[in-house]
């Protein structure tokens, strides 16, 4: 049974850094792209980054580019998220995820994604 579980999350004041991590178990994925959604209150998810099989090539939304940084270990089957420079707006609940199948692509919508893990809350506080 494949698992993904988030780690990493917490409080922390503006300005400052958090670093998730995302375990996975059950299967290796090292032809799968990942990403990172999050979820704040009341909004829908988005999209945050994602990262394709390698670890070669990226993807970042727009309000996160240049402060956040994807990164995974396929021999660890494990991803990471650098966020620095945080802001109140980064408030929400930040999920990890695994496309559903191979390919070269880095999806930036949900449904693309199979195996979600069940989050971590990440608070700004200003």
């Amino acid at each position: 049974q494949v698992q993904l579980v988030e780690s990493g999350g917490g409080l922390v004041q503006a300005g400052g850094s958090l670093r998730l991590s995302c375990a996975i178990s059950g299967r290796t994925f090292s032809t799968n792209a990942m990403g990172w959604f999050r979820q704040a209150p009341g909004k829908e998810r988005e999209f945050v980054a994602g990262i394709n099989s390698s670890g070669g090539n990226a993807d970042y939304a727009d309000s996160v580019k240049g402060r956040f940084t994807i990164s995974r270990d396929n021999a660890k089957n494990t991803i990471k998220l650098q966020m620095n420079y945080l802001g109140p707006e980064d408030t929400a609940v930040y999920y990890c995820a695994v496309r559903s199948y191979a390919g070269t692509s880095i999806p930036r919508v949900g449904t693309f994604y199979h195996y979600w893990g069940q989050g971590t809350q990440v608070t700004v506080s200003s």
